[in-house]
């Protein structure tokens, strides 16, 4: 990719985890319909499940129920859908080409890191299985209540890393909220439609649509400021 000659005004890439490294999409989808049998809706396909897919998840659930879930009904479903994807997960493999890309990156002096409404203490111990941690400067997965979004989480995670300024910065992720969590911190975002949406629905977020990781990378060091 040629990064080598210009490592030091390469863009700093901020990795969403789920639908984006992680190639879980179908764990996901085995998972939400496990939440769904369990108060007795009809399963869904990953095409409805992309074309609807949104954060937070309460507002994905109403999408496909007609109705918000009630309290009752949201803590039944989380739970059932978190007890069913990390049984999943762990056999999901990354991405194609994403151990490979992170290593080239890292080995041309390019920082990156991971941003995850994924739990931190589950998510660490994955990356780690991946054997892709090392590649990071910062992983962060959510330390707060299941259902939130990413906005004030890329902020943070932003704030965090020592010499990284948002307009170098670029989110790669697989859903139109990594897009909302990229204009709210001043960073640009390049989506992937190996994950959660549909190209049809990735285009309403009016960033760069692209559908392998090597492209999103490509990208990335062509929009960054």
């Amino acid at each position: 990719m040629g990064l080598g000659h210009k490592h030091r005004r390469s863009a700093h890439i901020v990795w969403d985890w789920n639908g984006t490294l992680l190639h879980d999409i179908h764990a996901v989808i085995a998972a939400t319909n496990a939440a769904f049998a369990e108060l007795g809706h009809p399963s869904i396909t990953l095409e409805r499940y992309r074309e609807l897919y949104c954060v937070p998840v309460p507002r994905f659930y109403e999408r496909l129920m007609g109705r918000l879930p009630s309290d009752e009904e949201w803590v039944v479903m989380d739970e059932t859908f978190h007890r069913h994807y990390w049984r999943q997960a762990r056999d999901a493999g990354l991405a194609e080409g994403a151990a490979e890309l992170l290593a080239a990156r890292a080995a041309a002096g390019s920082t990156q890191s991971l941003c995850s409404l994924a739990p931190h203490d589950r998510l660490v111990p994955l990356v780690r299985t991946h054997g892709i941690d090392r590649h990071f400067v910062r992983v962060d997965g959510a330390r707060g209540p299941s259902g939130g979004g990413k906005a004030e989480q890329m902020a943070r995670h932003l704030l965090s890393l020592e010499g990284v300024r948002a307009e170098h910065t670029v989110i790669i992720g697989d859903a139109v909220d990594d897009a909302l969590a990229a204009e709210h911190v001043g960073a640009r975002a390049v989506l992937y439609t190996g994950g959660s949406h549909s190209r049809k629905s990735l285009e309403t977020a009016g960033v760069p649509v692209v559908d392998t990781l090597a492209e999103a990378v490509e990208t990335a060091e062509q929009i960054a400021a």
